[in-house]
């Protein structure tokens, strides 16, 4: 699983890693209801990617991280979305 293998490959130490895992798996289990079958692969990437980029601003708590990667998947959706709509009106 590629989002998994981003998580485990990043370089923060143990402790850390364990924190970001836990967050991953429970703000998963909050977002995956959200996404396609055919989009869940790509979606759990983008959330590994959001947590590591969030992790690596500076220490959380695992509920910390989980609140922050939501509010970061939400607003690159939102971002993308009005992106589309822009192209989308303009054809």
């Amino acid at each position: 699983m590629r989002a998994r293998a981003l998580i485990d490959c990043a370089p923060f130490g143990a402790e850390k890693l364990e924190t970001i895992s836990k967050a991953f798996d429970a703000t998963w289990a909050e977002i995956a209801c959200i996404f396609g079958t055919d989009e869940i692969a790509a979606a759990r990437e983008h959330l590994a990617r959001a947590l590591l980029s969030i992790a690596g601003e500076g220490g959380r708590s695992t509920d910390a991280l989980r609140e922050a990667a939501i509010r970061r998947m939400a607003s690159d959706y939102t971002r993308m979305a009005r992106c589309w709509r822009s192209s989308a009106d303009s054809s």
